[in-house]
């Protein structure tokens, strides 16, 4: 809910991802003066997104934390969308796997999704009703129907429409600086520098007469891939995972398991137009979750690390910073100070 506040401290945003804007975004809703400053907005690891809204497709064991922060999370969503004019996919996301291993993956997926309540497992035909352009010798699946999409491209117009972005600060001096700067965090996060690291994410980006009508996470053989469709054909098509040092790049060999992987998922994607293929380096952190909140140096907040989940997690995260700036409030899970604690002690983050 907007304030109106007597005074308007100049709060500076660096970095002008979903993150980052997001919480200009809420900031600005809230009262407070914002600077966003990023050289080049809009296209970090944003721009190569996804954008699933998947708290039950992308939990992971020993991740409880992630699953619960994510359906806070999706709950935002709907206003938070309606606030900016973007549009929400929420046909559902359908799990599918090719044969009995892939099956077991997804029957653990599901014991982990479970939660939801809605969640239903699904026999070869009733997989085979639901989304017709699967392939036929696809074993068995799981709808879960709560886990939705959104155009992450589309959400970043919408919020670089809202928002002025400067190429360097002003000379303006600032009461708080967020740090919203993806995979790699700059000197002013002081001894939580090392704490994000970047992972390297391939995806693709295909044209359809035929798209899937939900997003599809299949298991091929073990290979993991996704199908996300958008309303104007596109299929987005993802994603490989790689720890490296080297900057971000396409690979040919991240593109031929992404490829042969979805053809055996969607036999369509034989007769969809190539569009594009971008490498990103999303934010990591040594236990995956993101770094929310004060960096032990007055005057300095992150929003960082957000690895898979920074679009589902902008809207909870946006909340959570301006908590923070408002009364203090931090969420223990996602304090960034726990890496601080460990480095003093003489542990490796």
């Amino acid at each position: 809910m907007s304030s109106v506040r007597t005074t308007t401290p100049l709060v500076r945003i660096l970095g002008a991802g979903i993150i980052g804007l997001s919480c200009a975004e809420e900031l600005s809703r809230r009262g407070y003066d914002v600077e966003v400053v990023d050289p080049a907005p809009g296209s970090g690891a944003s721009y190569a997104a996804a954008g699933m809204l998947s708290p039950h497709a992308e939990v992971w064991h020993g991740e409880p934390e992630i699953l619960g922060l994510g359906r806070r999370s999706l709950a935002l969503w709907p206003a938070y969308a309606g606030r900016l004019g973007v549009s929400l996919h929420t046909a559902g996301t359908v799990l599918a796997g090719l044969d009995s291993g892939d099956l077991q993956e997804i029957e653990r997926q599901f014991a982990l999704a479970d939660g939801s309540g809605r969640a239903r497992p699904l026999d070869r035909r009733e997989l085979r009703d639901l989304e017709p352009g699967l392939g036929e010798r696809l074993a068995g699946g799981v709808l879960l129907p709560e886990d939705w999409s959104v155009d992450p491209r589309a959400l970043l117009r919408a919020l670089l429409a809202r928002t002025t972005v400067r190429a360097r600060p002003s000379g303006r001096a600032a009461a708080t600086t967020v740090l919203a700067t993806g995979a790699r965090l700059p000197a002013e996060a002081g001894g939580l520098v090392e704490s994000v690291r970047g992972v390297r994410g391939e995806i693709l980006r295909v044209r359809s007469t035929d798209p899937p009508l939900h997003t599809v996470r299949g298991w091929v053989r073990g290979e993991q891939v996704y199908l996300v469709p958008r309303a104007d054909g596109e299929v987005v098509v993802g994603a490989t995972t790689e720890e490296h040092e080297a900057p971000a790049a396409v690979t040919a060999g991240g593109v031929l398991r992404l490829l042969a992987a979805a053809r055996e998922l969607w036999p369509a994607l034989e007769r969809a137009e190539f569009v594009e293929a971008t490498a990103r380096d999303r934010p990591g952190t040594p236990d995956n979750l993101p770094l929310v909140g004060p960096a032990g140096t007055p005057g300095v907040v992150l929003a960082a690390g957000h690895f898979r989940h920074g679009v589902l997690l902008a809207p909870l995260t946006a909340v959570l910073v301006a908590d923070h700036l408002d009364h203090d409030h931090v969420e223990a899970a996602l304090d960034p100070r726990r890496f601080s604690v460990r480095i003093s002690e003489g542990d490796t983050p």
